[in-house]
Order: structure tokens, then sequence, then C-alpha cells
């Protein structure tokens, strides 16, 4: 199959006017311009028109199965209180229930240009029924907290493992995902580490996402403390420093480590972020939901950090209006840029795309058009082409057709 487009835009090389993209196989075979293109089925082309042909976007973070729960839960006025009120909300939920808002989120990211999500599965249960009714890539970390369950951290991770063990399928793969160091035992965060670098698994964990957290852990005090302390967990663990600093004591921060959120920095935390290979996954409009301190970008980027872009839930995403928030990573994108001006198009465009795939260990596979790289591809309205990024960033609603492994999700008209 032979894609023209009147830009087609590799992420990891200019843009071309004019391009195409030869595919084989489910594979990207080559990316040239359209005069320079060599194949002898050349004749065979589609050409999709004024579009920019572009990789499908990678959600490094998500959480499918609350997606009913847009515009639920208005902004909290502490992080303990969101807690309190997403744990309410999902009081009578059923399997139905999350089912139905797994593919609806699943169906929402699709048409908006994902094609690869990072899920946080809080019903393993689902899958791989929901798997076989999406054709996006979804790799599914498995959550685990462990505090109130009063459950031995061995018997959490055997559970975990057998789960990830018995699931096979051809596109999606399970991973671990430890919650957060506030509600996850710290023998199980020793235990995940250990396991996930003997396996080469992924691992997906929030960290440092409040100023509450930070206080627990660096100071030892303040609401979430108090509140864990009350609900049972033991927190001599606390006081000894950052969130961050206590993944690092329990060997949890590494290339295989995707830490989420990190809006809380103590002296240190960046350099041991970026001396480890560990990801930091931002998400833009669940920063601005809570009103976290600001984005400390520069600090990581400086630090050598590989910066990636998530979602979130739409149960920390605000309404605009009567409408309902929808998972969209355009929309991230716009809301880092109007957040941190000083980034370039280019840079927000990276972080949506090849940056995520480092994160996931599928670099050079997914979220760029280079040969070799699965076929993964969507394509939108065009612009000039010295605006192309620009352009890109600018794109609201759905995608005017999808790739995945080289077989339309959406096609074009």
């Amino acid at each position: 199959m032979i894609l023209r487009a009147k830009i087609v835009l590799p992420i990891t090389a200019p843009p071309i006017e004019d391009g195409a993209v030869l595919i084989e196989g489910g594979k990207i075979r080559s990316v040239a311009s359209w005069r320079d293109l060599r194949s002898p089925a050349r004749e065979a082309a589609l050409d999709l028109g004024p579009v920019i042909l572009l990789p499908g976007l990678v959600n490094a973070h998500c959480h499918l199965d609350y997606t009913d729960m847009a515009g639920q839960l208005p902004p909290p006025k502490t992080f303990t209180d969101w807690i309190a009120a997403i744990t309410a909300a999902k009081t009578g939920w059923s399997y139905s229930d999350y089912a139905s808002s797994w593919l609806r989120g699943a169906h929402q990211l699709l048409k908006t240009g994902a094609t690869t999500v990072a899920d946080i599965e809080v019903m393993p249960d689902l899958l791989p029924e929901v798997w076989d009714a999406t054709p996006l890539r979804i790799i599914s970390f498995l959550e685990m907290t462990g505090i109130k369950a009063r459950r031995a951290p061995q018997e959490i991770l055997h559970e975990a493992v057998a789960t990830i063990d018995s699931l096979r399928h051809r596109r999606h793969r399970a991973a671990l995902s430890p919650h957060a160091p506030y509600s996850t035992q710290s023998e199980l965060l020793r235990l995940i580490a250990a396991l996930a670098q003997k396996r080469n698994w992924p691992v997906s964990i929030h960290v440092a996402e409040s100023i509450q957290e930070f206080d627990m852990f660096q100071h030892g005090r303040g609401t979430m403390h108090a509140w864990l302390t009350r609900n049972g967990r033991d927190n001599s663990d606390c006081g000894h420093g950052s969130p961050v600093a206590h993944l690092a004591r329990h060997r949890l921060l590494g290339k295989n480590v995707l830490a989420i959120h990190v809006n809380c920095l103590a002296l240190g935390d960046a350099a041991l972020l970026g001396a480890s290979g560990t990801h930091v996954v931002h998400c833009p409009r669940s920063h601005e939901y809570f009103k976290h301190p600001r984005f400390e970008r520069e600090q990581l980027a400086a630090a050598g950090v590989n910066l990636c872009l998530g979602t979130d839930s739409l149960a920390t995403t605000r309404k605009s209006g009567r409408q309902k928030p929808e998972l969209d990573m355009f929309a991230e994108m716009r809301a880092l840029a109007g957040a941190d001006a000083a980034l370039a198009p280019l840079a927000i465009l990276k972080m949506a795309t090849v940056n995520g795939a480092r994160a996931l260990g599928l670099a050079g596979q997914i979220g760029e058009l280079e040969a070799g790289a699965w076929a993964d591809l969507i394509a939108i309205p065009a612009g000039k082409l010295s605006a192309a990024y620009e352009t890109v960033l600018a794109h609201s609603g759905s995608v005017c057709a999808s790739m995945i492994e080289g077989r339309w999700a959406i096609p074009p008209d």
C-alpha cells in the first residue's frame, strides 16, 4: 500500500511536501516525497489529498474505565477530597458499567488520533474481552495497592503476575502498576521492582502528584499523612525524603519505569530521575483540574528526563460549559501549549509520539514514520508546510483517518 498526502510529518525528520509512505506487511517500508518514491506498485497509491499524515499519537497514561465519570466530580479543595469523591462515585458500579466506560473511552481516543494507549486497569477482569473490542494498541497496567486490603505483598503480586501470564494477544500486553507510594506497601514496591527488572516489564506508578503526598513523605506530616494513619497505613516510611526519593530507596526508578505526574520536586529529584532513565508522564488537563504547582518541565528536561504526555482520566478533567470533556491527546497538547509558551510545537508533538514510544519500550516501532516502524498513522486537514507543527497542535475534533499496523481503524472518506 502507498499513501500519498499533501504533507507527511515523520516527526524524526523534517516535513515532506507531497509526501508518500510505502507500507508492507503492516510496517513502513519507506517514507519519501512522491516524486522520489521508488516502488513498482506506484500506480496503486491512495491519494489522501490535502491532509497531514503523521504518526498515531501515544497516550502514555490513561484510565479508560473512568470515562463515564466525565463531569461528575467538581474540582476538589484538596487531593484527599478527590480520593474520597472518586471512591464514593465508584460505589455500586458493576462489571458492565466499567466495561462500557472503558470502551467509550477507547472510542474517544481512537477518533481523536491515539493509536497506542498505556491504560491503568482497576478491573483486570475486563481483559481480554475489551482488548478484542478495539483496534487500539493497549498496554494494560494492572493496578495494585494493598494498604486497606491487608493482603500480603507476595499474594498481591502473585495474583497480578498470574493474570499477566494468562493474557496472550498479538497486539496488546499487560504490565504492573503499583498505584502510588502512599497507597502501596514498601515491600510490594521492592518486589515489583525486582520482578519487573528480571522480566523486562514496564512499570507505571503515580508519584509526587500532590503537595499533600509530598508533605507526607518529605516531612512526615500533613492531611494525607493524618488521613492514611487513621485508615491504618504504617507511616514509618515517611519523613525520610520526597516521594521520588522513596521510589529510589525501593529501587523503583529506571528505564522501564513511567513516573506519572511528578508535580512536586525536592532538590535532587530531577537528577535522580534523569540518571536512572525514568520517564515522566505529564497530564496537562488533569494538572489544571487540580491546580497543582507549576510543572517543572525545564528542570526535568535539563536533567535529561524523557517527558511524555497522557490524558489521565475524565474524572480529573474540567467541563467546558455544558459539554462533557472527552479523552483527546490533541486537547492535552493544546493545554500544554497554553500553559508553557516557551515550549516549541515540535517538542510538544514529540511528547505525544516518539517520547511516549520510548517510555513504553517501543522506540522505533511506533510514534514516528520511519522504515521498520509499524504503520500506525493518522491524517488531519493540512495547512501550510511552513506551519505544519502549529497546524497539528491547533487541530480539534476527529481525525480524517487512522491506521494501526497497516489496517484502517478509521478509513478515509
